[in-house]
């Protein structure tokens, strides 16, 4: 009888002890389960939080591309946010750490929303700077090409004024010319009866031409080619020059004006043959030929 309750308390207590196993393991399993659960959530969370900020660095990177210049505070962010995303690779996901680093990457959101605003904002300026300057270059290339037109005017109306200003003779006449025991000269065309040339022009009246003292230069040529007189040179400021016979200076008043002189016998008669006299300017412009000749 004894025997019989000891052998009854025995299976009671291991009955006991059998549930309180099957609990223990039921709740080891499920541990491990909830334990595998979280892990796996913490993963997802950190693949999340890595994701974020991959996708903020490829923002950074692609506004850093489009920018016309580096902008330092869009770099400085991008590689903070590369720093980010490599201490999320290697940390030990948790809760607490993984909460932080979410926090972080709104605030980081948030940083690139700002940046990018002032980035948008120095590119329209950048764009309106880009665009008045453009406007400003075109313009100046148009003052440019008028200052250009103005210079090429000037300098044809100088042109014209110097020409327009330039005296000219309207006449020009040369005569060989024996002087009487009375002092007239009467004109002849025998050379051994020539005692001097009479070499008179007129000269045009322009009333453009600058008033003054004036000097013209008379060249004149035997039959031989060969400058009579004394043959004084003259060259002008382009390097030009002339060998003339002499010179003659007046007053000119912007009116018409005769002149006339005189070119005397060389040291021997003058010689039969065809005879040239030339009239230069004050800068050695030809302005009139008259050609004669002595028996």
């Amino acid at each position: 009888m004894t025997e019989t309750k000891s052998n009854n308390g025995l299976k009671v207590l291991a009955a006991l002890l059998g549930v309180v196993l099957l609990g223990t393991i039921i709740y080891t399993v499920s541990l491990y389960q909830d334990k595998k659960k979280t892990e796996s959530v913490l993963t997802k969370e950190k693949e999340l939080v890595v994701e974020d900020l991959n996708s903020l660095k490829s923002e950074y990177d692609k506004a850093i591309l489009e920018s016309n210049a580096t902008n330092e505070e869009l770099v400085t962010a991008r590689d903070n946010i590369a720093k980010y995303i490599d201490s999320v690779k290697t940390m030990k996901a948790d809760i607490s750490t993984l909460s932080r680093y979410r926090r972080q990457v709104s605030v980081l959101k948030a940083e690139r929303e700002q940046l990018l605003k002032q980035v948008d904002s120095l590119t329209r300026s950048n764009t309106m700077i880009a665009m008045q300057r453009d406007s400003t270059y075109v313009e100046l290339e148009k003052q440019t090409v008028f200052n250009d037109s103005l210079v090429v005017q000037n300098t044809q109306l100088a042109d014209a004024v110097e020409k327009g200003s330039a005296l000219n003779l309207s006449k020009i006449n040369v005569d060989a010319v024996k002087e009487r025991n009375s002092g007239k000269l009467v004109s002849t065309q025998r050379a051994r009866a020539t005692d001097k040339f009479k070499i008179c022009f007129t000269i045009a009246d322009n009333v453009i031409a600058q008033a003054g003292d004036r000097e013209f230069y008379i060249e004149a040529l035997d039959p031989q080619g060969n400058v009579m007189g004394e043959s004084f040179s003259k060259t002008n400021d382009e390097g030009a020059s002339i060998t003339y016979s002499k010179s003659t200076s007046f007053y000119y008043e912007n009116k018409s004006l005769d002149i006339c002189d005189y070119l005397n016998k060389p040291a021997g008669d003058f010689k039969s043959g065809k005879y040239m006299v030339n009239v230069y300017d004050d800068k050695l412009k030809l302005l009139g030929t008259s050609q004669f000749t002595l028996k």
